[in-house]
């Protein structure tokens, strides 16, 4: 298989990062917020069929290359043999480790075929140990925010089974601090309570992208999974979130429709 729509071949570590990333990006979607396309194409009955992940973000589920070595290592094969013989979980699970274990080893076909020194390769697996594994993702099994908490403090994530609130003193959203004069020392404050906020919620992963949480975008929990998502991954606003009394995400709509 070679790299798919817009292939090419990174030279450089940033480049292969890059390169890594767009293809983690399009597995994540097909193991979370397309999930139900991925569950239809894994059909048991077909040959031997493995999931794919392009520079491009997208993904595709098809049989293994035919030319022997291929031009790139190739993923797991048979991911499809095991769908209706496991729970679905277990099985999106297992099919999220292999989609690790294939992402590195064409990220590092990439640094030997180019000749990467021990800095590059260093470099190179730092950047992607930056970023959470899609396993990790699939499974939820880091940090997850309290159910408690907003993962941030500015009132643009949205707890969506709780109505607003009507507050009797003055808001306290980035508009109206933004308003009111404050000295040096509020300033300095604020600027602490801020990154004391990004240290507590730093580790919050969008269970669609696998990015983690910025203080400056929306976001939404599932009140079936309780992961979060970025509101512009589920494709929700914040006037359209105020008005969902429970929130499903795409992959527990889903199941729920399957079941």
């Amino acid at each position: 298989m070679d790299g798919g729509p817009g292939s090419y071949n990174p030279r450089t570590a940033e480049e292969v990062f890059r390169d890594f990333r767009g293809r983690r990006a399009g597995m994540i979607k097909a193991l979370t917020t397309e999930v139900e396309k991925f569950y239809q194409l894994c059909d048991p009955e077909k040959d031997n069929l493995c999931l794919y992940g392009f520079p491009t973000e997208t993904w595709e589920v098809n049989l293994p290359a035919e030319e022997v070595p291929p031009e790139l290592p190739e993923p797991a094969l048979g991911i499809n043999f095991a769908r209706d013989g496991m729970d679905e979980k277990d099985w999106l699970s297992l099919v999220a480790v292999h989609s690790d274990a294939w992402l590195l080893a064409v990220a590092f076909y990439f640094g030997a075929r180019f000749g990467f020194d021990k800095e590059a390769r260093k470099r190179l697996f730092n950047m992607i140990n930056s970023l959470p594994t899609i396993f990790e993702v699939v499974t939820g099994s880091v940090k997850k925010l309290s159910k408690e908490k907003t993962p941030n403090g500015n009132n643009k994530s949205i707890k969506p089974n709780s109505k607003p609130s009507q507050p009797s003193q003055p808001s306290q959203t980035k508009t109206s601090k933004l308003a009111l004069p404050k000295d040096d020392d509020d300033d300095d404050d604020e600027s602490e309570e801020e990154e004391d906020e990004e240290d507590e919620h730093g580790n919050t992963l969008c269970g669609a992208c696998g990015d983690n949480y910025a203080n400056d975008e929306f976001w939404i929990c599932c009140d079936i999974c309780e992961k979060w998502f970025h509101g512009k991954c589920v494709r929700i606003t914040p006037a359209r979130a105020e008005h969902i009394k429970q929130y499903k995400c795409p992959a527990c709509s889903n199941k729920r429709a399957r079941a």
